[in-house]
């Protein structure tokens, strides 16, 4: 297959080095999601029908990048009409090359393989609320919300409401302003397992052996008319984040 070596995507970055980063990149998350560790994806199949563009995908969130990595792969044996599993390998050639992920700045910044796994497809924003582990109050950066609408308009974004790998905090409210906005098809994640097999970062394995899963749901039906407010309470509901999710044993203890 011929790649143009000189050809970007929509920020810039050479489509070229794209496919070598992820090549490598995908090669270790391959081993930690099927060796290292099992995992279980279901509902890969409602993707398979899904434009290039305009689709926003919302998930809880249990680390900065295993969660994303995992994505990357079911996302690339869709492409490839395998579904509901990971651990075909040969993907890794031809992957999807038009996802991206909203991810914080100083995250991304933290060290090269943050800073490589970035240019796969990040769209760094700088937090509102929170900056070098301190609580902040700064308003939305304008060119931040500029980035994830050309993703979202050139195509599969991963966002994270949340904002945070805490479970059953409150989603934020600017993922619903983007949905009002954009109206893309929004599918609904749920991760589970990754908080136990890898470090907060999702760098590094913490134990092998763990079962890891990965849930699509089918594309909620939104009235884009309705207020911000009742948008994110039905992403968060979707993503199995709300108070009516949270096990007996963390009720007393929520954030």
């Amino acid at each position: 297959m011929s790649l143009n070596p000189f050809k970007q995507d929509v920020f810039g970055n050479n489509l070229l080095i794209k496919r070598i980063i992820v090549f490598w990149f995908g090669l270790v998350a391959w081993y930690r999601f099927n060796i290292a560790n099992t995992t279980k994806v279901e509902g890969s199949r409602k993707l398979k029908d899904l434009p290039k563009q305009r689709v926003l995908f919302v998930s809880n969130h249990q680390t900065y990048f295993a969660d994303v990595a995992c994505m990357y792969l079911v996302f690339n044996c869709v492409k490839w009409k395998i579904y509901d599993r990971i651990d075909f390998i040969w993907h890794l050639f031809a992957p999807r090359l038009n996802v991206y992920f909203v991810a914080a700045t100083e995250t991304m910044k933290s060290g090269i393989l943050p800073k490589m796994f970035a240019y796969v497809g990040s769209v760094s924003i700088k937090r509102t609320w929170r900056a070098a582990g301190k609580n902040v109050d700064r308003g939305v950066d304008t060119k931040d919300l500029d980035n994830i609408r050309k993703a979202i308009a050139n195509g599969w974004t991963i966002t994270f409401p949340q904002g945070t790998t805490t479970p059953y905090v409150r989603g934020r409210r600017g993922t619903a302003h983007l949905i009002k906005e954009m109206k893309p098809i929004v599918i609904p994640v749920v991760v589970d397992g990754f908080r136990r097999a890898f470090d907060k970062k999702g760098m590094f394995l913490k134990s092998k052996n763990s079962e890891l899963s990965i849930r699509f749901k089918d594309p909620l039906d939104i009235n884009f008319d309705d207020s911000p407010q009742a948008i994110i309470e039905q992403v968060m509901e979707s993503i199995e984040q709300t108070d009516d999710f949270i096990p007996e044993v963390l009720q007393n203890n929520k954030p």
